[in-house]
């Protein structure tokens, strides 16, 4: 079993587990197959998870495998849909349900704050919400305002909710398997911007075929990288950037063709957060950029400038630098002018290197 995934990829892992080629959709599914072989309890449901495997096809395959009462449809309820995830945590199951965008989410926030992130606590342990909500989320897909929301935030504010969104298919499978596994509510986004593989960071350029790509080594079978633990993309010495999802990948591309020497820290899990890992590489560095494509105002980039200014004040060069998406409506024709593009970062990161 794999404990972290912080490692060079080639045709084996270093335990010898074979490898395979897959985009992020193919990964996740691959973890739920996983999961379901290996413990009866997990259970997947929501709109259209059945029959059809799900809008992006994440769950193709696994109802005929696995049974129609393991892997179910459901009505249009998102509030149902978590509610009812609640009560079968409670009576032992781990269940694994879908809405469909994170933009849907929305009507099941009472189950999932009032409900499921208290239920550890308020029966003083005897019961635990153990259970995965999966989503698409983010724009890069011309969605409009409707299917591209970004609300990580929400949920990091919740005592009692982890909040995990993976950037490469390695990591989709094995923080997949760790939050299925974890006993306690999870709420795990999937960027859908890289859902078929990584791109160039820009819109007009041509896209690197994801079969190639490093991180397209997935393990076979069962491994788990740990929640809580920050995945070091590029080391360097001029600045550090914290970014997850898909701006992990805008990130590396303009500061690849810029060439600058800056330390990419992918965060994975948002809660709980390696903090120790983002304080070693600000004090190395002595400048600090926060990426995300949320909008700013109590964006999840606020609390990390705040974390980051707590603990490495003596060692900062330069404000901290944030470029997120704006305080407005996700636009459908303007999307590349909202999201944290080339233009923005490179910007911010001409800033940082002259300060």
């Amino acid at each position: 079993m794999i404990e972290d995934a912080t490692v060079s990829l080639t045709a084996q892992e270093p335990n010898g587990a074979p490898t395979r080629r897959l985009n992020m959709i193919e990964a996740i599914n691959d973890a739920l197959g996983v999961m379901m072989a290996h413990d009866p309890a997990v259970v997947i449901f929501g709109e259209d998870a059945g029959y059809f495997g799900g809008v992006f096809r994440a769950t193709a395959g696994l109802q005929e495998k696995f049974g129609k009462s393991r892997v179910f449809d459901t009505p249009i309820n998102e509030c149902g849909i978590i509610g009812a995830a609640v009560g079968m945590a409670a009576y032992g199951l781990r269940p694994v349900p879908e809405i469909q965008f994170a933009d849907y989410i929305y009507p099941g926030l009472d189950q999932l704050i009032s409900e499921a992130a208290r239920l550890r606590y308020r029966s003083a342990g005897e019961f635990t919400a153990q259970i995965t909500v999966r989503s698409p989320f983010g724009g890069g897909i011309f969605g409009g305002q409707t299917h591209s929301q970004s609300p990580e935030a929400i949920f990091t504010h919740v005592a009692g909710l982890k909040t995990v969104i993976p950037s490469t298919p390695h990591d989709a499978k094995g923080l997949l398997i760790a939050a299925i596994e974890d006993d306690d509510p999870v709420i795990f986004f999937e960027p859908k911007r890289i859902y078929n593989g990584p791109f160039s960071g820009y819109y007009d350029k041509p896209v690197e075929p994801w079969k190639a790509h490093p991180d397209s080594a997935v393990p076979e079978g069962h491994y788990r990288i740990p929640l809580g633990k920050a995945r070091t993309v590029r080391a360097g010495e001029a600045m550090t950037v914290l970014a997850y999802g898909t701006m992990v990948h805008v990130a590396a591309a303009v500061i690849a063709e810029k060439g600058i020497d800056a330390e990419i820290i992918d965060l994975r899990t948002l809660v709980p957060l390696d903090i120790e890992a983002i304080e070693t590489s600000v004090k190395k560095t002595g400048k600090c950029m926060i990426v995300h494509e949320a909008t700013r105002t109590g964006g999840f980039g606020a609390e990390l400038s705040a974390l980051v200014q707590e603990r490495c004040f003596h060692h900062l060069e330069a404000p901290i630098e944030r470029v997120t998406g704006f305080d407005t409506p996700y636009p459908h024709s303007l999307e590349w002018a909202y999201f944290p593009g080339p233009v923005r970062i490179g910007e911010a990161l001409d800033r940082l290197i002259k300060d």
